[in-house]
C-alpha cells in the first residue's frame, strides 16, 4: 500500500516544487525587471529635475546680480551730480544699504579715498582702502563683480561695484556693495528656498573653485578640487552627472552656470533618497501579490495528485508569466476536471492582478500624489506623443502668485488645499484632450492641443479670471500668472518651448503678476 502511494506522493511533491519554483522565479524576475526600469526612470527624472532647478536658480541669481548692479547704477547717477556733497554721499549710502537686503554694507570711494559707508565706519573715512575688491574696481573702472576674498575683518566677501564719472567723463571713483557670504543676505535667502528635503541640497562655486554658498556654513570659503561637475560648470557648461560627494555618497547632480559672475550652481540629491519611494512601492506590490500566490500554491498542494498532466502544462506556462501572451496561453490549457479548471482560473487571476499592480505602480510613478494630475515625466511622454503625431499645441505655464505667503500664513495643509482647489478649477476649464500637470511646488502646466498663441491666450485669460474670482475656504482669493508658448510656433525643440513659457511667466511675475503673457517668437 505504501509502495503504491510513494510514486503519487513523489509526483505530487515534484509538481508542487516545479509549480512553486516556476511561479517564484517568474515573480522575482518580473519584480527585478520592473524595479530596474523604474530605477532608471527615477534616476533620469531626478537628474533632469536637478538640472532644471539649477538652471532656475542660476537664472534667479543672474537676475539678482543684475538688479544689484542696476541699484548701484541708479545711485551712481545721483552721486555724479554732486560728488563732493558729503551729506548727499552719506544719505545715498544709507539709503542703498537700508532700502533693500541686496548688500551687507555699502561704500563710496571718491578720488581714491573712502567718502561714505553704511554702516558708518568713522575709522576709514577719508582713507584709502586696499582690499582686493576695491583695488580691482579702481583698476577696471567698469561695473564689476569681484572674485570672493577675505576682508581685513575676516569676512568672506564678494564686492559689486559701479564706477563714478563727472560731466566730462573723468573717472571719480566707485560706489560698491559687499555681500558677506558667511552672513545672512538676500542671496542666501534666494538659494535656501524649498530644496532641502530627502537629503537634497545645492551649493555655489566661483570661477576659482571657492564655495560661495553651502548648507554647511563651515564649507563656505573652501576650495574644491578633483570634482568633474565643478570643472564643467565653471567652464560655462550645464548638464547632469552621477557623482560621489565628499562623504562618499552617490549623488545625482544637475548643474548650471551663472553667466554674469561666472559662478556655478550645483543641485544634487542622494541616490538612496531618490530610490526610497520606489522601494516602498515595490514592497506594496509584493504584499498585494503574496495572498494570490499563496492561494495558488494551496490549490496546487491540495489537488496535485489529481492534476498531474494539466498541472505540468500550467507549470510550463508559469515560466513565461512575464510574456504578454501568457494570459492567452493559460486560457488554452485543457483542464478536463473541475479542480484543474479552478487552478487555471486562480493562475489567470494572479497574472491579471500582477499586471494590474504593475499598471498601478506605473500610474503612481507618473502621477502627482497631491493633485492626481500628471507629473513632469508623464507630461513629457504625452508631449512626445503629440510631437510624433505632428499635433501643434500650446503650453500654459501657471504659477500661484505669492504662494509662499499662503504657506507662511495658513500652514502647509491649507497650502495643499489651495493647490487642490486650483487643480479643480483647471480641470473644469480643460477639455477632454487637454493635459493638466503639476511640475513643481505651485507650478502647473496646461497643454492645449491644436491651439495657437491667440486662442491659448483667451483660454488663459478665462482661467485667470475664474481663479481670481473664486473664493477658497480660509485662504480667500488667490491670483495666478501664466506664461504661454506654442509648438512649433516658438520652437520645434520642446525644451526651448518650455524655456519660452518660463520666460513669459517670469515676465508676467516681474510686471505685476495676475496676468497672462505670450512668449516672444525668436
Amino acid at each position: 500500500m505504501i509502495k503504491k502511494l510513494l510514486p503519487a506522493l513523489n509526483l505530487r511533491f515534484l509538481i508542487l516544487l516545479l509549480a512553486f519554483s516556476a511561479a517564484l522565479s517568474t515573480l522575482i524576475g518580473s519584480f527585478y525587471s520592473i524595479y530596474q526600469v523604474q530605477k532608471e526612470q527615477l534616476t533620469s527624472h531626478t537628474l533632469k529635475s536637478n538640472l532644471a532647478y539649477a538652471q532656475k536658480l542660476a537664472s534667479a541669481t543672474d537676475n539678482f546680480l543684475k538688479a544689484a548692479l542696476q541699484q548701484l547704477e541708479y545711485s551712481a547717477k545721483i552721486i555724479e551730480q554732486s560728488p563732493n556733497d558729503v551729506q548727499l554721499l552719506n544719505k545715498e549710502a544709507i539709503r542703498l544699504n537700508l532700502q533693500t537686503d541686496s548688500f551687507n554694507s555699502v561704500v563710496i570711494n571718491i578720488h581714491g579715498v573712502i567718502s561714505a559707508t553704511s554702516p558708518h565706519l568713522e575709522k576709514i573715512i577719508d582713507k584709502p582702502i586696499n582690499s582686493p575688491g576695491a583695488l580691482e574696481a579702481l583698476k577696471e573702472q567698469r561695473p564689476l563683480i569681484s572674485q570672493p576674498y577675505m576682508s581685513a575683518a575676516g569676512n568672506l566677501i564678494v564686492f559689486i561695484s559701479q564706477p563714478l564719472f563727472d560731466f566730462e567723463d573723468n573717472y571719480l571713483g566707485y560706489i560698491g556693495g559687499s555681500l558677506y557670504l558667511k552672513e545672512r543676505n538676500i542671496l542666501n535667502d534666494l538659494l535656501e528656498q524649498r530644496y532641502y528635503e530627502g537629503g537634497s541640497y545645492l551649493y555655489v562655486v566661483s570661477s576659482n573653485r571657492r564655495i560661495l554658498y553651502h548648507p554647511e556654513p563651515m564649507r563656505i570659503g573652501t576650495i574644491v578640487t578633483n570634482n568633474s561637475v565643478i570643472d564643467a560648470v565653471i567652464n560655462g557648461e550645464k548638464g547632469t552627472s552621477e557623482i560621489i560627494n565628499s562623504l562618499n555618497q552617490p549623488m545625482l547632480a544637475g548643474y548650471a552656470p551663472v553667466v554674469l559672475s561666472n559662478w556655478g550652481i550645483v543641485a544634487q540629491r542622494p541616490l538612496e533618497s531618490t530610490l526610497s519611494l520606489l522601494d516602498i512601492l515595490t514592497i506594496e506590490v509584493i504584499k498585494r501579490t503574496i495572498p494570490i500566490a499563496l492561494v495558488t500554491f494551496i490549490f496546487i498542494g491540495l489537488f496535485a495528485h489529481f492534476i498531474a498532466r494539466p498541472l505540468k502544462r500550467l507549470a510550463d506556462n508559469a515560466n513565461t508569466l512575464d510574456d504578454p501572451a501568457s494570459l492567452e496561453k493559460l486560457k488554452n490549457v485543457r483542464s478536463w476536471y473541475f479542480e484543474s479548471e479552478k487552478l487555471k482560473l486562480a493562475m489567470l487571476k494572479g497574472v491579471s492582478i500582477l499586471q494590474m499592480q504593475i499598471g498601478q505602480l506605473r500610474h503612481d510613478a507618473q502621477t502627482d500624489p497631491l493633485t492626481d494630475t500628471h507629473n513632469r515625466r508623464s507630461l513629457n511622454r504625452l508631449l512626445e506623443q503629440l510631437i510624433s503625431q505632428q499635433t501643434p499645441f500650446a503650453i500654459l505655464e501657471i504659477d500661484i502668485d505669492f504662494f509662499k505667503r499662503v504657506n507662511d500664513t495658513f500652514g502647509h495643509d491649507k497650502g495643499d488645499e489651495t493647490l487642490k482647489a486650483l487643480t479643480d478649477i483647471i480641470k473644469k476649464l480643460s477639455r477632454k484632450d487637454d493635459i493638466v500637470a503639476r511640475i513643481g511646488g505651485e507650478e502647473f502646466v496646461l497643454v492645449l492641443p491644436n491651439e495657437d498663441s491667440e486662442s491659448a491666450f483667451k483660454i488663459a485669460e478665462r482661467l485667470r479670471e475664474i481663479v481670481e474670482s473664486t473664493k477658497i475656504d480660509t485662504i480667500g482669493y488667490i491670483t495666478i500668472s501664466i506664461g504661454i508658448a506654442t509648438w512649433p510656433e516658438h520652437s520645434t525643440d520642446i525644451g526651448q518651448v518650455y524655456k519660452c513659457a518660463d520666460k513669459a511667466l517670469y515676465h508676467a511675475k516681474e510686471h505685476g503678476r495676475n496676468r497672462c503673457v505670450i512668449a516672444d517668437v525668436n
